[in-house]
């Protein structure tokens, strides 16, 4: 390494930088790319979400209708024949509780799971979950499964 060779680190010049508000010699002065008057022109402005320059708001023109319920428990659905076709592909043997669901990405972890009764279910499980409807229930049990409450 010589005098001749030094460059400065990588990333650490920016040649092409405004510097914004330095004088009249910066050839950015007096506005300092601001423009004149105006909002956007004063310190500390900052858009609100959603606005359209005193037009009114999208989200309060259009008209609103029914009701979400903020108490709403929301349930992951899992169909007996997605069960049975991970029982058929040899990824679950006697037991599916919901580590493994979350395992053969079946449901994410913060999820509730309910099962449901959709196709048929011919292997004898042990399945655990946060729910199951009654055609699900019934149709582990004739199946010589069991169907657990977490």
């Amino acid at each position: 390494m010589e005098l001749s060779n030094l460059k400065p680190a990588k990333g650490s010049i920016n040649k092409n930088s405004k510097r914004i508000g330095r004088g009249q010699g910066s050839g950015k002065g007096g506005t300092s790319t601001r423009g004149h008057k105006g909002a956007k022109s004063r310190s500390g402005y900052s858009r609100k979400l959603g606005f359209e320059g005193g037009q009114m708001p999208l989200q309060r023109r259009v008209p609103k209708f029914g009701f979400n319920n903020i108490n709403r428990i929301e349930y992951q659905g899992v169909n007996l024949d997605t069960i049975q076709t991970i029982v058929d592909s040899k990824k679950v043997k006697g037991a599916l509780d919901f580590d493994s669901m979350i395992k053969l990405r079946l449901v994410r972890k913060n999820e509730l799971v309910k099962i449901l009764g959709r196709g048929e279910l011919k292997a004898k499980l042990k399945i655990s979950a946060h729910k199951f409807t009654a055609s699900a229930k019934a149709a582990i049990e004739a199946a010589g499964g069991e169907a657990i409450n977490i």
